[in-house]
């Protein structure tokens, strides 16, 4: 039985703790700037921005007019830093313990022999689905309220027929993108995910009771369930949370990528607390063979993740169709630092450092690789949310790791003290011993 080492225990509290302390901070600096901080800003070039056109005014009280309603939408942008910096970071480790509960399902639906061996680590990682969903329902709800502007579709002008600033492209996805609709579907994605991963832990649990076929036909069962709704809820949240964030832009496989990039992020994370469960003396089981298959997804689902983002920018860069370029626009003149240079931590480096099979099997090199690919998909989600949300204020900055320390603090204390409380060895899965003895024959 795993006990919550005290070390690794106050790390937890102490990112929490001082991740809250950053962020608070952040958020109070923030609120205290208002619109005579924009327009100095504004004054003094320092920040990239698209300004209104003075030229095209029809007379100076009319550019006046612009100017002022361009620096209120800065200001609106400015103000979405605290809320922006908490949803990337709640959307990250929310669909990682995401990723945890599929990648688990689908061991158990293909009734694979190699990973039951882990599949309690995968357990523990989903106990922090309704903790993140709560975090993230807190940045929805409020933008439903109107505490923030981070969805711009929300802006009820823009769908109003007859109003001067009338979308009428946002007025047909109005079906789908309408505040109650929206909301109600992401209460039930964060509601259906928990409630599947729960299912999922608790047919484990009663397998390891009473090892027989019914309860393991009822765990593939709910398996298969479970996949066929993160299959249909993973798209669609990645076009509620994060697409309609650029409401006039679409990417028919955005739903894959924004999945991927979690999906790799967990499988990184498994490893890390997999190995740490190895070097307390509680996991023996796992071994060399094991962290070989588990590098092999982590190398594997790095390079899908750069396919997906290759044929994603190769296909709109191609046709140069106005309302999808702007995607990519907006990234290059004003996110040049980022948006390219993450190539380097989520596919160069996985390449380079995890394509030979020897490496897979070495923990330290392992290790290193899976912390740097879990920061490059925080960048990878910081890129696809503050274009769209912040615009021209991004910097890494208190708001960023304050977030960024907290909710992973919170990740880290939630799943390893749901290990304290799970037997690391699933020994009433009639595969248990398969996994035990596996043995990569390459």
């Amino acid at each position: 039985m795993y006990t919550f080492s005290p070390k690794l225990k106050m790390a937890a509290i102490a990112f929490m703790v001082v991740g809250l302390i950053l962020f608070a901070v952040g958020a109070f600096m923030n609120a205290g700037n208002g619109i005579d901080f924009v327009k100095d800003q504004i004054a003094t070039n320092a920040i990239d921005h698209y300004a209104p056109d003075a030229a095209n005014a029809a007379d100076a009280a009319s550019a006046e007019l612009a100017a002022e309603e361009h620096a209120e939408h800065l200001l609106h942008l400015y103000h979405n830093k605290p809320w922006s910096a908490l949803m990337i970071a709640a959307f990250l480790f929310t669909g990682v313990a995401l990723a945890s509960m599929f990648f688990l399902a689908i061991q158990h639906a293909a009734q694979a022999g190699w990973s039951v061996v882990v599949s309690r680590v995968m357990e523990g990682m989903t106990v922090f689905l309704p903790y993140g969903g709560a975090l993230l329902l807190i940045v929805l709800v409020g933008s439903v309220l109107g505490y923030n502007h981070l969805f711009h579709w929300m802006v009820k002008d823009l769908r109003e027929f007859g109003s001067e600033n009338f979308d009428h492209f946002l007025k047909t996805k109005e079906p789908w993108l309408n505040e109650p609709f929206w909301l109600i579907r992401s209460v039930i994605y964060i509601v259906g995910w928990t409630l599947f991963a729960w299912i999922l832990r608790k047919k484990s649990k009663t397998l390891d009771a009473v090892s027989n076929h019914k309860n393991y036909w009822s765990l593939y069962k709910w398996s298969v369930w479970a996949i066929v709704f993160f299959s249909l809820t993973s798209m669609s949240s990645g076009w509620d949370w994060v697409m309609s964030i650029d409401p006039h832009w679409y990417s028919s496989l955005f739903g894959w990528y924004v999945m991927v990039s979690y999906l790799v992020t967990a499988i990184a994370i498994m490893i890390l607390v997999s190995i740490h469960l190895k070097n307390q003396g509680v996991f023996p089981e796992f071994n060399d063979n094991h962290l070989h298959d588990l590098t092999k997804y982590l190398f594997g689902f790095s390079l899908l993740w750069g396919y997906l983002w290759l044929c994603q920018f190769e296909l709109i860069w191609y046709a140069n169709i106005p309302e999808e370029a702007v995607y990519f626009q907006q990234r290059e003149d004003v996110y040049n630092l980022t948006y390219y240079k993450m190539l380097i931590p989520n596919v160069v480096i996985p390449f380079l450092m995890l394509i030979s099979s020897s490496i897979k099997r070495n923990y330290t090199v392992v290790s290193i690789a899976a912390v740097i690919i879990i920061l490059g998909h925080w960048l990878d989600i910081f890129n696809q949310m503050m274009p769209g949300t912040v615009g021209p204020w991004w910097q890494f900055g208190l708001l960023e790791f304050g977030a960024l320390f907290f909710v992973g603090g919170l990740f880290l204390f939630i799943t390893m003290n749901a290990m304290t409380k799970l037997k690391l060895q699933a020994k009433g899965n009639p595969l248990y011993h398969e996994s035990k003895i596996y043995e990569y024959p390459f």
